[in-house]
């Protein structure tokens, strides 16, 4: 089954603590005083422990699914588990991502290195990491593209490419796996004209679990960072919350104000593989576990 626990909560803030100290410390300290380092090490336990308290609380919450739009489906033999209005469909806002990631896989060598330039810097939503000028390896923009969620980043891939070619590719993929009512307009999901639908999205998530696993390894790391201008290393704090679970095997979220909270995640319940989608949610963490708690019981 699936559960989130206060025992295994407090099991993971400890871990938080030794990681904090084993692993942030030299490494992610470069350059900065002993007080620096400290207060550093503090905010990243800060939300951290805001992560687990989140996670607690959306796993007891009671009531309706608020998303119009779901499905979760067992990913190795396609069978339906739950469902409502998968075919409808709805802007996906950074679930965009989890595409541009394949486009990125099969067509650009990862080892390249991507000279940051004022258009790809442009999207709303960047990292202090990335700036004008600065030479970043397409395996670096992917992982910050799926980690954090960073907008620029998705852009600096699509523009190396050179844009439309790029989104063109995005299409063409989707129709190449029978994702016929999806259209992708960019590569990071900032556009209401990116719009799919749950059953599309499972789809995607079929794909990405058979063809390219290690897109969704990339989806629960959060140990990445990149050096700011000033030598700095910044932390990209993983925004996919479920991070933190055993059952998770990898996924997006998504979020716009006309779109809602969104949702493409791949769990392990009652030892099966599930790729659940949520569309246009108010609250996409809580709708996940009340769907897992009906399917898993």
């Amino acid at each position: 089954m699936f559960s989130v626990s206060y025992n295994k909560a407090m099991r993971y803030k400890v871990l938080i603590l030794v990681f904090i100290f084993l692993f942030v410390g030299p490494e992610a300290s470069r350059g900065l005083t002993e007080r620096d380092i400290l207060i550093q090490q503090i905010e990243i336990l800060k939300r951290e422990v805001a992560v687990l308290k989140g996670l607690i609380l959306n796993y007891h919450l009671q009531g309706e699914i608020s998303s119009p739009s779901y499905l979760a489906i067992n990913i190795k033999d396609g069978s339906l588990l739950l469902e409502k209005n998968s075919y409808h469909s709805y802007p996906i806002a950074s679930i965009t991502k989890l595409m541009t990631a394949i486009i990125v896989l099969e067509n650009i060598e990862l080892e390249e290195e991507i000279i940051l330039t004022e258009e790809m810097l442009r999207p709303y939503g960047h990292s202090p990491a990335l700036y004008l000028g600065v030479s970043v390896k397409a395996n670096k923009l992917l992982r910050a593209t799926l980690i954090q969620s960073t907008n620029d980043a998705a852009e600096a891939l699509s523009h190396f490419m050179e844009k439309e070619k790029f989104i063109e590719l995005m299409n063409e993929k989707a129709k190449s796996i029978d994702m016929n009512d999806t259209f992708f307009y960019d590569s990071h999901g900032l556009s209401l004209i990116n719009k799919s639908t749950p059953q599309d999205i499972a789809k995607l998530l079929s794909y990405i679990y058979h063809q390219h696993p290690s897109l969704l390894e990339i989806t629960k790391d959060n140990n990445f960072w990149l050096p700011g201008p000033t030598g700095r290393l910044l932390k990209f704090q993983n925004i996919n919350n479920f991070y933190y679970l055993p059952n998770f095997i990898g996924g997006k979220t998504g979020y716009l104000p006309q779109a809602k909270q969104t949702l493409a995640s791949v769990f392990k319940i009652n030892e099966k593989a599930v790729a659940l989608v949520i569309l246009y949610s108010d609250n996409r963490q809580a709708d996940a576990f009340k769907i897992i708690r009906r399917i898993g019981n």
